[in-house]
């Protein structure tokens, strides 16, 4: 086993067991800080990959923009006021959950891999690079783009609103 592998299966481990802490936590602020950690595992995992633009995207995006987004929305609506109460037995329910869905995700994605040897297609040299991605985000996908760019505007003035009328 080299270091890749090894460095692969670490940050899985850390990534399934941060999605578990996800679902297993009383508090929704500690819930959305196993996301983002959860979040900086799959971006590292893009790393490991060679997927550099796919793990900056998802740092920027997801961690830097959304989930900031999210904590914003969480602290405005004050969480500390309604607590969920969880019993132990509902968390280990919630965990052991994750689990089995995961095991059963790689096991399917196992039996099925010997299939999908010839639908793999081969890349191009200038696949994933920032100019390939740009060229094709702002010509073939400029009309969902620009959707995605409104509602996020939309979202963040409606926070805005609501906690200038909480104050």
């Amino acid at each position: 086993m080299n270091y890749s592998e090894m460095f692969f299966y670490s940050l899985s481990g850390i990534a399934i067991l941060s999605a578990a802490s996800v679902l297993a936590c009383n508090n929704p602020v500690k819930s959305a800080l196993s996301l983002v950690v959860h979040l900086f595992t799959i971006a590292f995992l893009y790393f490991n990959l060679e997927a550099y633009m796919l793990g900056v995207t998802q740092i920027m995006v997801y961690v830097g923009a959304i989930m900031v987004l999210f904590l914003f929305v969480l602290m405005l609506l004050d969480p500390t006021i309604k607590q969920i109460n969880k019993t132990s037995a509902f968390c280990f329910q919630n965990v052991a959950s994750v689990a089995i869905l995961v095991f059963l995700c790689i096991i399917t994605i196992l039996s099925l891999e010997p299939i999908f040897y010839d639908i793999y297609l081969k890349e191009s040299q200038d696949f994933g690079t920032p100019q390939t991605l740009g060229l094709t985000l702002f010509s073939k996908y400029i009309i969902p783009f620009e959707i995605a760019s409104v509602l996020l505007l939309v979202g963040v003035v409606g926070s805005i609103l609501l906690a200038r009328r909480k104050s």
